[in-house]
């Protein structure tokens, strides 16, 4: 005992239980009445345990138990005896620097560890959803492309001249149409430009006898060409025959005469 209190030696060794039944019962009755020394053996246990994490566990060698069953039997010095040997007065041991800040800096820390992760996170994102916005335009411009492709290349696709009873070059209009997808395309040539109140506006006959269906407003470019592109038909419709006429700039519920050019579709379909 030094002033009343046990040596960090015998604490070190009775945390590693190294010490003989007499002593370590000595020790742990002491321990029950001391807070001071029960602090000091929380600390010394800490310490130890710190060490056999960092230690790596290497296999004993040859003839080590034999040796530490012969140490551990001869006789132990008494406590009384180490703590004459070395006495450390408790008013003489070093201060445990207070590290009451270290938490405060691990927290900070973590937040900053968490903000830069969100904001990559965030950029990610961003990046992600860039590029699934492009994935769907250009999964939209495909699809477009290929409906355009299967009208112009299906067999049952039925193609009509449309002309004017005019000498050349008098306008006309070529048409494709694919009554079971509702799918449509027109080029016309040739056409006299209008006013800038007035379109060119496209009829779908029905072969059943029913009302023209609207299919398309258009204006000639400089050269006179224009085309109408898939525009929105019912499926399913057959045509008999297809009309372009001059109509308000918004269009019309109604063809409205004169039907400037027209086209029956043959026969055969072809």
């Amino acid at each position: 005992m030094t002033n009343g209190h046990i040596s960090q030696e015998d604490l070190t060794l009775h945390a590693m239980q190294a010490l003989s039944p007499e002593e370590d019962a000595g020790i742990r009755s002491h321990l029950l009445e001391c807070a001071a020394c029960r602090a000091e053996l929380a600390s010394v246990t800490g310490d130890l345990a710190l060490v056999a994490l960092c230690v790596d566990q290497q296999p004993l060698p040859d003839g080590a138990r034999e040796r530490f069953l012969d140490q551990i039997a001869v006789p132990p010095r008494s406590v009384a005896q180490r703590h004459v040997e070395s006495v450390i007065p408790i008013d003489r041991v070093p201060a445990r620097p207070r590290a009451g800040w270290l938490p405060w800096i691990a927290i900070a820390a973590l937040l900053l560890v968490c903000v830069s992760m969100g904001l990559q996170i965030q950029r990610l994102n961003d990046k992600l959803q860039a590029e699934a916005t492009l994935t769907a335009r250009l999964t939209a411009s495909n699809a477009h492309a290929q409906e355009v492709l299967d009208v112009l290349t299906a067999p049952a696709a039925q193609r009509v001249l449309l002309t004017a009873a005019k000498t050349p070059p008098a306008p006309s209009g070529r048409a494709i149409y694919l009554a079971a997808r509702g799918g449509l395309i027109l080029q016309a040539s040739n056409l006299a430009r209008v006013a800038d109140d007035k379109t060119y506006e496209l009829w779908v006959i029905p072969a059943n006898g029913s009302a023209p269906i609207p299919a398309g407003l258009f204006r000639p470019d400089a050269a006179g060409d224009a085309s109408v592109v898939l525009p929105p038909l019912p499926v399913g419709v057959p045509a008999k025959a297809f009309g372009i006429t001059l109509e308000k700039a918004g269009g019309s519920a109604r063809p409205t005469a004169p039907i400037l050019l027209s086209g029956a579709v043959p026969a055969s379909g072809e």
